[in-house]
């Protein structure tokens, strides 16, 4: 690890000023579950660290008109608990439920889950985002069994986000701030494909800060379903989180977003309309869940995150309605 300067700042001000115009320059460090690593790995070398742990306005669950507020402080294990939560989102309770450490639900936060780093072994070992080597594509030529079924690159990576696909199924906002003021990103263009690896996966500069996610007050019955190899602390190897807005037994409009089969949260447009005006029933989920992954492009070695993917979907659809399998 290379020697930087440590700052704790006390204020989100007195934070921002310590940001740099290059992602070298600083750091935000919150839970610091995945910088560590980065930064033992030397995949990251940053001249300055900035501590935003004490921060008091970047932590609770608050009620607002714009709907339920989350600091982006606000821990893994806070979501699990928290009343507010609980009743308007249990899409992010369940995937909450997913990260099994104890550890890390305690010291992990919800701004840090939407900014981790992928988890792809290429980025890790220092080949950038698009994990190009003497001109070779590393995740297509290479062991790909973790990488993304969806996209035609160059990004091959998915991303690692536990909270990123259940706030966009539930239409979720992204609170930003910088020193010259605050701006909301919609969470599904939160996350980004980069074309380089100059770029990051995440709309965020590094003058800025992820302060909070904002849950509209509309009504759904949402759901997350994940698949995973093991129940230890882990990585989904694909999940799938719905919204439903009803109409008596019958779907209004649904929203059905893949997780860790793409470089951002996927957005199954086709299987979310054809669900109008239908019950969910065990076929009609299913058809859903076939729906979802018709323009899925597997690599070598991860053809099995198709069906997976499809399975993900039909139990959450079953979850978000209350049916039984």
């Amino acid at each position: 690890m290379q020697p930087f300067e440590y700052a704790s700042p006390k204020t989100l001000k007195e934070a921002l000023g310590l940001l740099g115009a290059g992602w070298d320059d600083a750091v935000v460090l919150a839970g610091g579950t995945d910088l560590i690593s980065l930064m033992k790995d030397g995949v990251v070398a940053p001249k300055r660290v900035v501590n935003i742990k004490e921060i008091a306005e970047l932590k609770g669950v608050t009620k607002t008109a714009a709907g339920v507020k989350i600091g982006a402080l606000v821990t893994v294990d806070e979501v699990l608990t928290n009343a507010l939560v609980r009743a308007s989102a249990p899409a992010l309770v369940e995937a909450a439920k997913g990260v099994s450490s104890a550890q890390i639900r305690n010291m992990g936060t919800v701004g840090g889950d939407l900014c981790q780093r992928p988890r792809c072994w290429f980025f890790r070992a220092g080949f950038g985002l698009i994990a190009k080597h003497d001109g070779k594509d590393l995740a297509v030529e290479g062991d790909n069994r973790y990488h993304a079924i969806f996209g035609d690159g160059p990004a091959r990576f998915v991303s690692a986000s536990s909270f990123g696909p259940a706030l966009v199924a539930l239409g979720a906002k992204v609170e930003i701030s910088s020193a010259s003021g605050k701006r909301e990103v919609e969470a599904a263009k939160f996350f980004v494909a980069p074309a380089s690896s100059e770029q990051h996966e995440v709309d965020v500069k590094p003058n800025e800060i992820v302060t909070a996610v904002v849950i509209p007050n509309a009504v759904t019955k949402n759901a997350t379903y994940e698949v995973r190899q093991k129940e230890a602390l882990d990585w989904p190897l694909a999940t799938a989180s719905v919204a439903l807005t009803m109409k008596g037994t019958a779907v209004g409009s649904a929203k059905i977003v893949l997780g860790h089969v793409a470089p951002t949260p996927y957005v199954a447009e086709k299987a979310a309309a054809m669900l109008a005006g239908k019950t969910i029933t065990a076929e009609t989920a299913e058809a859903a869940g076939k729906a979802a992954v018709e323009s899925a492009k597997p690599l070598s070695m991860n053809a099995y995150k198709v069906q997976i993917a499809a399975t993900a979907v039909k139990r959450a659809l079953l979850a978000a309605a209350g049916v039984k399998a």
